[in-house]
């Protein structure tokens, strides 16, 4: 499917329900698999949701999470530590040249039983659950935070719990304390002290809802249509928090650099984004080691606002659904831009200039459809594969055309 986008009316006072958090969704229905007496409000309706949601309730068999790297992550440590269940976890094409193997060597570590059909270091995995009785782990701590998190989420249904040691350097931080302080509602008291993290068996879990709060990562879309509108655009966005757990919520200081403002409003739990400004720097750097996610939406705001860019911090987007560093320089290539990549970083250089009518390969990453389509404001765009955005946000498209924009997809 493709997806033709025109400009928009202007865009003010519009209000948009965005999808619970992925990330917290995906962590809590670990959780609840392992204690299953809570309950979960507001749960993502992304397609990697809902492949672990499926997943996880079999007990033998194949399980294809399809692009779902987060559930590869998390299911893998989830079926290890589950006695009895035997099952052969795999994915995509995509998903097969994706590495696991840090994380199969730790389970390993542990006492888990885990095999590889095809090539070593990678899904698909034969698994079959043993119950874990070990206590202490090592891991590289510069690694993807999900291998990390999918250790933390069994340690409370472990006999003796798990020490995690973290070895070198701390990046994705705050994907880390989002796992720790999720569970820390359920109950677990466990602890992030310097490069340790200790987390005890869980006796008797809370049962009060957990409530998810909206996605910040779909946010990010939104702060960049209001940072290339006109100044006084703006849009609400229902179910976020100023205490936010997710590290994307960084986006209501980066985009202040865009002359968007963050409003938030406690009494409904929304938050309101203003465009307040039109003189903007020529130029912006950041360090995006704790939110490469944001990364692509970033990259595309500064090209339709004219700005220069040095991004930093970007060593793992080369194992997310595509490489997004060279998936960045092909598109933003395609529309003019200068772009220059390292493994960790991006450079663009400032241009008041976009080619329009250009079509924009996703290469099956659902960030690089929804990253481009703010830039419909500047220039006539197509998004090719556009239904790709149901990973995360299925109901992108629609939301976009709620706010004024000219959508039109074809087969």
């Amino acid at each position: 499917m493709r997806a033709f986008l025109g400009r928009i009316h202007d865009l003010v006072g519009q209000t948009i329900n965005v999808t619970g958090s992925k990330s917290e969704s995906n962590r809590l229905l670990v959780l609840q698999a392992l204690f299953p007496k809570f309950k979960i409000q507001n749960l993502s309706h992304s397609d990697d949701t809902i492949a672990l949601a499926k997943g996880i309730k079999k007990t033998s068999g194949t399980v294809d999470i399809h692009h779902a790297g987060t559930a590869m992550r998390f299911l893998t440590a989830y079926f290890a530590s589950q006695e009895g269940k035997e099952i052969v976890l795999t994915g995509s094409s995509r998903m097969q040249e994706r590495p696991i193997g840090v994380l199969v060597d730790a389970l390993r570590d542990l006492g888990a039983s885990i095999t590889y059909e095809k090539n070593d270091g990678y899904p698909p995995l034969s698994i079959v659950g043993k119950k874990l009785t070990k206590s202490r782990v090592a891991i590289q701590a510069n690694v993807s935070s999900q291998y990390i998190s999918a250790l933390m989420l069994i340690a409370p249904a472990m006999p003796n719990g798990l020490e995690i040691n973290l070895e070198g350097k701390v990046t994705s931080r705050p994907y880390i304390e989002m796992t720790l302080k999720l569970m820390n509602q359920l109950g677990v008291q466990g602890d992030f002290v310097g490069n340790t993290i200790t987390i005890p068996p869980l006796m008797v879990p809370k049962k009060n809802p957990i409530i998810v709060e909206s996605d910040w990562s779909s946010a990010s879309y939104f702060y960049s249509l209001v940072a290339l509108s006109k100044k006084g655009a703006s849009v609400t966005l229902r179910s976020y928090k100023k205490d936010s757990l997710q590290g994307d919520s960084a986006l209501s200081m980066l985009y202040e650099s865009f002359g968007v403002k963050t409003f938030f409003n406690e009494k409904d739990t929304s938050v309101t984004l203003s465009k307040e400004s039109t003189e903007l720097p020529k130029q912006v750097s950041f360090n995006l080691v704790k939110t490469p996610d944001i990364a692509q939406t970033i990259a595309v705001t500064c090209l339709g606002l004219g700005m220069g860019c040095e991004l930093m911090g970007l060593h793992t987007l080369k194992i997310k659904e595509t490489d997004r560093l060279v998936a960045l320089q092909n598109e933003l290539g395609k529309l003019g831009a200068q772009v220059a990549i390292t493994d960790e970083s991006l450079a663009l250089s400032p241009s008041l200039e976009i080619k329009g009518n250009v079509a924009i390969e996703t290469y099956h990453d659902h960030r690089m459809a929804m990253a481009f389509a703010p830039l419909a404001l500047r220039v006539p765009i197509s998004i090719l594969d556009s239904g790709v955005v149901s990973k995360s946000f299925p109901t992108f498209w629609e939301d976009l055309s709620k706010l004024g924009f000219n959508v039109h997809l074809e087969e």
